[in-house]
């Protein structure tokens, strides 16, 4: 049976050659395409790490061990979803590698299925990160769309107030709030205030 295409690159980081090797054949075998590399200097050489994507890590490595890797990726942002695969256990290392939001810690050699699991929870936990980042685009470019005035409606709307009380706040005419609101409503794509507030506080939108 011919492995279905996965969209993400795994990328194994490794000084072993044979770690290496093995880990990506197996990989590819599943389906997943695999990029490999003999240092952390090669991997952030050939990897934009402004662009989240997953890693497997190992602990020990000469110049600059899979934590610091780690580091460096949580710096860059919090999209960057790590595994790693060491050959020693140190409970300060995995502590530290969880903490700072690590798929998994696992010692070599890891059991093919359980680091196709690990693999396949990092994919998911990126997936997941890049449909939220997307909404969030979208719920941006809404409320760009909003007029200065709509926004300060939308403000007040999520505030729960009447539209003669945001009238009397404005300055304005209640007709003419009624308008500005259905025009924010129909901007935003929502049907109801509550769908409005819970849309604007995934944007972190504060009420007036």
């Amino acid at each position: 049976m011919v492995p279905s295409p996965n969209p993400e690159t795994i990328h194994v980081v490794d000084d072993e050659a044979s770690i290496r090797t093995s880990l990506a054949r197996m990989l590819r075998a599943r389906g997943f395409t695999v990029r490999v590399h003999d240092s952390a200097a090669s991997f952030f050489e050939s990897v934009d790490v402004a662009s989240p994507g997953c890693a497997i890590l190992d602990c020990k490595m000469p110049g600059c061990s899979g934590l610091e890797v780690q580091d460096r990726l949580v710096q860059a942002g919090d999209g960057w979803q790590v595994i790693f695969l060491t050959g020693r256990a140190d409970v300060p290392q995995s502590v530290q590698a969880m903490k700072h939001g690590a798929v998994d810690f696992l010692l070599k050699p890891a059991l093919p299925a359980t680091l196709v699991e690990a693999v396949k929870r990092a994919v998911e936990r990126l997936a997941a990160l890049r449909v939220r980042r997307e909404e969030l685009s979208e719920i941006a470019r809404r409320v760009e769309a909003l007029t200065p005035r709509e926004g300060q409606v939308l403000s007040h709307v999520i505030a729960g107030r009447l539209n003669k009380q945001i009238a009397d706040q404005l300055g304005t005419a209640e007709k003419t709030v009624k308008i500005q609101r259905a025009q924010v409503m129909r901007k935003m794509g929502v049907q109801s205030v509550a769908e409005l507030v819970r849309v604007t506080e995934k944007l972190g939108i504060k009420p007036a």
